[in-house]
């Protein structure tokens, strides 16, 4: 359970990373030796926050569990998960972590740049196939199955590699990921998504989602959130909105209901209890959300997804 000194500790360093105000339009340093950049990286890292980049990016998950958010989709994910996320489409993957742990090369991942796609499909016109990917990845995919599966053997052997012995790997990659069956694909972020970026929104918009993940399950209100970055609450509320494309409460709702998610599909607790563990103080209002967002009651989505 979380002590007073670890709330304090978290605000602090909170608040030290606000006076950075640090532009999160993240910068792809080219590789000339390689056609695609491929890099490793651990959490916390300076590379693992709220970001967006012109590049397209694959993005392999290795250990742990926690939430994420690519667009306006939350999710959560747990070792193995793997996305691809399209250009200019923010997005944040934050871990489940005790005070002071770190998870190292938590991360595997591949940047490219579009234009380089479509110029060796000139050249090489099979990678033609992989324009359909590149489109759909506007609103983020997330793989499943067998499909994740041998992605992420993929993804893993490029690392091992160089010269054209990785170029067969991501060639395999991008047949896998193009070729995968609907079954194995989740589509993340809304088609009309579309947030207002800059540097310092996405510097805001990382501090109050780590305000949001690492306190969803309690008390989670938008005057502290609005405080934690220096906004009047009116001037906050319409900042979130659109550097973001959702209202704040819906933010909150969607991290409780993706947690809920995930505890029915692993756990025999009890609905009730899932309901209040997540941060919902009524069970039917939870109810309602739940079928709002799923389609189906929580009792029913259990016994769907624990078949």
């Amino acid at each position: 359970m979380a002590t007073v000194d670890d709330a304090e500790e978290a605000t602090a360093r909170l608040a030290e990373r606000l006076l950075g105000m640090r532009a999160n339009r993240e910068v792809i340093p080219p590789d000339p030796n390689h056609s695609v950049r491929w890099h490793q990286h651990s959490y916390p890292s300076p590379l693992a926050r709220w970001n967006y980049h012109p590049e397209y990016e694959i993005h392999l998950i290795r250990k742990g569990t926690g939430k994420f958010i690519v667009g306006d989709h939350i999710g959560t994910f747990e070792a193995g998960h793997v996305s691809i996320v399209g250009s200019g489409l923010p997005h944040d993957w934050v871990s489940d972590l005790e005070p002071g742990e770190v998870l190292e090369n938590r991360d595997a991942v591949i940047q490219f740049d579009g234009k380089w796609v479509e110029q060796a499909a000139g050249v090489v016109p099979e990678l033609a196939e992989v324009r359909p990917l590149l489109e759909q990845s506007a609103r983020g995919i997330e793989f499943l199955g067998q499909t994740a599966v041998a992605a992420a053997a993929a993804i893993e052997a490029m690392g091992q590699t160089t010269g054209l012995e990785r170029l067969q790997h991501l060639f395999e990659l991008f047949a896998l990921l193009a070729a995968a069956p609907e079954g194995d694909r989740r589509y993340l972020a809304e088609e009309w998504f579309r947030p207002q970026l800059d540097g310092q929104a996405a510097a805001v918009v990382d501090l109050v989602l780590e305000y949001v993940f690492s306190n969803h399950s309690g008390s989670v209100r938008m005057s502290e959130a609005a405080a934690l970055v220096g906004m009047p609450e009116p001037t906050f509320s319409k900042y979130f909105k659109r550097a973001t494309g959702q209202n704040f409460s819906d933010l909150v709702r969607k991290l409780r209901l993706a947690h809920a998610r995930r505890l029915l599909e692993r756990s025999d607790k009890a609905v009730s209890d899932i309901c209040y563990e997540v941060g919902f103080t009524n069970l039917s209002n939870f109810n309602r959300h739940f079928l709002n967002d799923t389609g189906e009651t929580p009792r029913h989505y259990r016994q769907r997804t624990q078949k």
